[in-house]
């Protein structure tokens, strides 16, 4: 003997995420890396160091992929854009 069993119904909706953005606040518009850095005098990049803390908006100098801006931070680790593309690195946070 067997036993039929039903399909799990679904609630109807596609995306469980879908009315949560109403309330969610709007993303800013990520800048390139030509923003961040077009008419900034090298004097305003410090020097990457792994001892340094560092915050979003910061302007880097790293010695293997040049100038950047700190995009990102969690915890440790930073997300910088270079002119090569994203990178993550540590810091002293």
């Amino acid at each position: 003997m067997s036993i039929k069993r039903t399909k799990q119904r679904s609630s109807g909706r596609k995306d469980d995420d879908e009315g949560d953005d109403f309330f969610k606040k709007p993303k800013e518009a990520e800048k390139t890396w030509e923003q961040w850095t077009q008419d900034v005098d090298d004097a305003a990049f410090r020097p990457y160091l792994t001892t340094e803390k560092f915050e979003k908006g910061a302007l880097v100098a790293h010695s293997k992929f040049g100038k950047g801006a700190v995009v990102g931070v969690e915890g440790n680790r930073i997300e910088v854009l270079f002119q090569d593309g994203p990178k993550k690195l540590g810091h002293a946070g």
